[in-house]
């Protein structure tokens, strides 16, 4: 069994939280609007960290990609803010994006998951600061024996 890390919208601020909501994970994939030079390091204490840029980052910032392809045990995630398709959903990051199990994306804030097809779509939401009454949130993935599943965590203000 693996875990994965999954976390967007930081917008310049990671709550000290994360460090206890994502402990113990493999990996950590950040999907944009990192804004920040620190982020990216701070996570890297807890684990490994591949990130995307967002719409609200500078694009040739080190460490951030326009997209990223990972493959975790067989299982291939393709990694982006969303942003790049407009409003960003299940059925068009999907059509988008084919050959993948997983697709992580943010953007929208919003914490989802969406299963099209036989592929999981999941938005861990965002985890900097609060906006549009939406709470501050991450997401672990696990994989295990080719099975997949997302639980959301909610932080506290």
């Amino acid at each position: 069994m693996i875990e994965i890390g999954l976390i967007s919208d930081t917008h310049g601020l990671l709550r000290a939280e994360v460090h206890e909501a994502l402990a113990g994970v493999s990996l950590i994939l950040h999907a944009g609007d990192v804004c920040s030079d620190t982020i990216l390091d701070e996570l890297a204490l807890i684990a490994p960290v591949q990130a995307v840029c967002g719409n609200c980052d500078r694009p040739w910032e080190p460490g951030l990609a326009p997209e990223r392809v990972v493959e975790v045990e067989g299982v291939r995630i393709h990694l982006s803010h969303g942003h790049e398709l407009g409003r960003p959903g299940g059925q068009r990051l999907a059509a988008a994006y084919p050959g993948f199990e997983v697709i992580v994306y943010g953007h929208t804030h919003v914490q989802k998951v969406d299963r099209v097809g036989g592929v999981l779509v999941v938005n861990p939401g965002a985890a900097g600061p609060r906006r549009y009454e939406l709470p501050a949130c991450v997401a672990r993935l696990t994989i295990a024996n080719g099975d997949l599943s997302v639980r959301h965590i909610e932080l506290p203000d």
